[in-house]
C-alpha cells in the first residue's frame, strides 16, 4: 500500500487523550492503563503501558502551567485523531471510485501503484493511452524522459523538461520506490543501475522511465503485468 494508518502512533494518540501529565500516568499504573488502552482497542496495549508508566517515572518535575498544557495537549490529540478517520474514510472513499475505473485492474497489477497512486495517474491521464501515441510521450508528460538541447555544433545535450506533470511524475517515482521494496524486476532493475555507476536519484528515475513503458503498452494490450522471473546459470 502506498500509504496506512500509522498503528504505532495511535496509541501514544489514545493515550494522550486521557493521560497528559507524567503525574498522571504514574498514579494510573501499568495494570490499570493497559485495561484502559486495551478497552479502547489500542494495539500493544500491555508494552505501551509498560513504556509510559517507565518514562513517567523518570520525570517527577512540574513545569508551570502543566495542567493548561494538558487540556490543550488532549484537544489536540483528538483533533489528530479526528483527522486519522477522516484521511482513511478519504482512502476507501478513493479506492472505491478508483476501482470503479475500466483499467484499475491493469494499474493497480503494477507493483508499487495502489489505490491512491492509481488514481492519481487516472487523474492525470484518463487512465488509457488514448491522450499518448506512444510511451516516450507518456515518459515525457510525466517528466521521467530526458529532452534535447543541442544548438549548433553541441548534440546529446539532455535536461528534464520545463513543462510536465508533476503529478504523474511523483506516481511514477514513488510508486518505483515502493517496488524496489517489494518487486524482485524492479530491485534488480535499480541495482544495476547503480552498478553502473548512477545515484540514487538516477537510478529511481531509471527505473521510472522503465516502469513508464511497461504500464503503457499494458494499458495498450488491455493485460495485467506479469512478473519476469530472474535468469539462471547453467550448472
Amino acid at each position: 500500500m502506498e500509504r496506512e494508518l500509522d498503528l504505532g502512533n495511535v496509541g501514544p494518540l489514545v493515550l494522550l487523550t486521557g493521560y497528559q501529565t507524567p503525574a498522571a500516568i504514574r498514579r494510573a499504573g501499568v495494570k490499570r492503563l493497559a485495561t484502559w488502552l486495551r478497552n479502547r482497542k489500542v494495539p500493544g496495549a500491555d508494552q505501551l503501558a509498560a513504556t509510559a508508566v517507565q518514562a513517567a517515572e523518570n520525570q517527577h518535575t512540574a513545569v508551570p502551567g502543566e495542567e493548561i498544557t494538558a487540556q490543550v495537549v488532549h484537544s489536540l490529540a483528538r483533533q489528530v485523531m479526528a483527522l486519522n478517520e477522516k484521511i482513511a474514510e478519504t482512502d476507501q472513499f478513493i479506492e472505491g471510485r478508483f476501482r470503479r475505473h475500466r483499467h484499475a485492474e491493469v494499474i493497480a497489477g503494477m507493483p508499487g501503484i495502489g489505490p491512491v497512486l492509481g488514481a492519481e495517474f487516472i487523474a492525470a491521464t484518463g487512465g488509457d493511452t488514448d491522450a499518448f501515441d506512444n510511451a516516450d510521450h507518456l515518459a515525457g508528460f510525466a517528466g521521467a524522459a530526458p529532452a534535447a538541447r543541442d544548438s549548433g555544433k553541441i548534440s546529446g545535450n539532455l535536461h528534464r523538461p520545463k513543462r510536465y506533470s508533476r503529478r504523474l511524475q511523483r506516481v511514477f517515482c514513488t510508486s518505483a520506490l515502493i517496488s524496489i521494496r517489494c518487486c524482485d524486476e524492479s530491485r534488480r532493475c535499480y541495482d544495476r543501475k547503480r552498478a553502473e555507476g548512477k545515484r540514487h536519484v538516477q537510478a529511481v528515475m531509471a527505473l521510472a522511465r522503465r516502469r513508464v513503458n511497461v504500464l503503457w503498452a499494458l494499458l495498450r494490450d488491455g493485460r495485467c503485468h506479469n512478473p519476469i522471473p530472474p535468469v539462471t546459470q547453467a550448472a
